[in-house]
Parts: structure tokens; C-alpha cells; sequence
């Protein structure tokens, strides 16, 4: 398995991009093959401070960076030898499996899109990440950035793209998916999101149990949460925002201390024909670490074949 890394992506790229891979070299299977992409100069200076040696990595000498704020589709076409670009050319090409950054998330979606393509069948790719419960267990909820706006039969696909990743990755057997409302009736919400309770309602390709409220999140009642992106990006950094301010105040404890996103490094764009993994700007080297090992476990996963035998059925 060969591993790819975007070490210029990040708010401290490329010190902790370099430190974090240094740190996961000890934590993933033997045989798998990191390559970074990146400045080589840079990379070469941060792997020295670690007392590191660089033949432990394939090293791919990329000339610019897309910037956090830069138009991704623009950035894209302008800067072919960006760290990026150069990472989704290989990942397109098979030299690599899985590719991950902690750079640019809509230059990560848009390139992994153009490069990779989506799982023929699949509508619109969606972002999914775990959210944390009070049980111990963990609960998907897509979309969570990547489709502000979806029509109802996206949904309802982002119910199966859920429930496979839960059933592969969560290790679920038959996991309750559930649609995000205002209400639990499935009268409740707007027109979309009661056409596709409707569609959803009548699928067999999936366990469906209905609407639940924001205040079910992170209770037990659902394995897979269904959303736009909009509505679950706003979740996630509600999520965000309750870890800081506990944190803020000095309260310790075992349950909220796992919303720290550290713990989790990334989160994969389902629907894609390869693993394609987004990390938090502001990662540490403890979030790329996990990002890392995220993003091999994902490729182990092999979610590709198992949504497009899902989808033709």
C-alpha cells in the first residue's frame, strides 16, 4: 500500500505535516509506503531536525502550494505542479492509493472529483465524519460540507453511502440510518427533506428508522445521520465549538474530550473511486498522525467496490 501526503497542506506545513508523518511511522503496517509531495528543500530540512532519514520516503519535488483561500478549481488549473496537483495526478494514476491533506478542503473535493471521478452511480460525493456517543460508539453524519444544497434522491444515496462506511469502517452490522429534521413525524420539514423521508421510507437497500431531531445527535438512536451539507457543517463546528469552550474551562472529561478532532485526523470523501482524506486546517502533528492512519485504514476498507455493487444492485 503506498500512502500519499500533501506535507505543504495545513496552517503549519510543513513543521507538523513532517512531524506528524515522523509519528505515524511506528503506528502503521509494515509494507506501507509513505510518499510525500511537497517542496523538497523543505521537506528534506524538516526530516533532518527529526533525525530522520529521507530514504524511509518517497520524496515528489512539487514547486507552489494552493493556499488556503485560494479559488480551488482556479488554483487547480494554475498551479499543476502544486503539492495538489502533483498528488491527485498520482493518485489518478495509480502510483499511490490513497491521498491525504490538511490543506485546502475545497481544492482537496474539487481535485479529488476531476482526478478520481465518483463511483459510477454515485449522484454527489459527500463528506462524512464520526460524531461521538454518550455509549462509547461512534455515529456517521454526512453531508458535512461538501452539498449545501441536495435534491431528495441525494439524500437518500447518502443514506446508502453512510451505511456501508458504518457497516465497513464502524464495524455496525445493519446500522440505523436516520434523516435529520426538525421534527420526527415524517410530515415534519420542508419539501425536500419529506421527499426524501418518502424515498428512503420504502428502500431496502438500507435500515431506515426515520426523522430525528438535533437533540438525538449523539445518543444511540442512529448508527448514520442523513443531512445537506450545509445543515451537517454547522453540526460539526457546534461540536468544534462545545470542545473548545470545555476545554477553555478547564473541565476534564472522558466523553467530551472525544470531540477533539485530533483524535479522528481526517475525514474521507465517500463516493470516489479512490481514498481521498481532508484534515483540519489548524492540524497538529498528533492530527496528522491520525489523519494518516485514517487514511490507510480507509484504503483497507475498499468502501469503492462495496458502494459500486450497492449502487448497480
Amino acid at each position: 500500500m503506498r500512502i500519499g501526503i500533501d506535507i505543504m497542506g495545513g496552517d503549519f506545513a510543513p513543521q507538523k505535516t513532517i512531524e506528524g508523518t515522523v509519528l505515524s511511522m511506528d503506528e502503521i503496517a509494515s509494507g506501507t509506503e509513505i510518499v510525500l509531495f511537497g517542496i523538497k528543500e523543505k521537506i528534506l530540512e524538516e526530516l533532518k531536525k527529526h533525525n530522520v532519514n529521507k530514504d524511509h520516503f518517497e520524496i515528489i519535488d512539487c514547486s507552489s502550494v494552493i493556499e488556503m483561500g485560494e479559488n480551488p478549481t482556479k488554483a487547480l488549473k494554475s498551479k499543476p505542479r502544486s503539492s495538489l496537483s502533483i498528488g491527485f495526478k498520482y493518485l489518478a494514476e495509480g502510483k499511490i492509493d490513497g491521498f491525504a491533506s490538511a490543506g485546502n478542503t475545497g481544492a482537496m473535493f474539487v481535485g479529488g472529483y476531476y482526478s478520481v471521478q465518483a463511483v459510477s452511480g454515485v449522484l454527489r460525493p459527500a463528506i462524512c465524519t464520526l460524531l461521538p456517543r454518550e455509549d462509547g460508539g461512534k455515529t456517521v453524519i454526512l453531508d458535512v460540507g461538501a452539498n449545501a444544497d441536495c435534491k431528495p434522491d441525494v439524500l437518500f444515496q447518502f443514506g446508502l453511502l453512510g451505511s456501508i462506511f458504518s457497516q465497513n469502517v464502524c464495524n455496525i452490522q445493519n446500522p440505523k440510518v436516520s434523516l435529520l429534521n426538525v421534527g420526527e413525524e415524517k410530515t415534519k420539514g420542508n419539501k425536500v427533506t419529506q421527499s426524501a423521508y418518502t424515498l428512503m421510507e420504502n428502500n431496502k437497500q438500507y435500515n431506515f428508522i426515520g426523522n430525528i431531531e438535533g437533540r438525538d445527535i449523539f445518543d444511540s438512536k442512529s448508527d448514520v445521520i442523513v443531512c445537506d451539507g450545509f445543515t451537517g457543517n454547522i453540526v460539526l463546528k457546534e461540536a468544534e465549538a462545545f470542545y473548545k469552550i470545555i476545554k477553555k474551562r478547564n473541565i476534564n472529561d472522558v466523553y467530551f474530550n472525544k470531540f477533539n478532532y485530533e483524535n479522528y485526523g481526517g475525514t474521507p470523501i465517500l463516493g470516489l473511486n479512490k481514498t481521498v482524506i481532508i484534515g483540519h486546517g489548524i492540524s497538529s502533528a498528533y492530527a496528522i498522525k491520525n489523519m494518516i492512519k485514517f487514511t490507510v485504514e480507509i484504503v483497507n476498507a475498499n468502501l469503492k467496490d462495496k458502494i459500486e455493487n450497492s449502487i448497480i444492485k
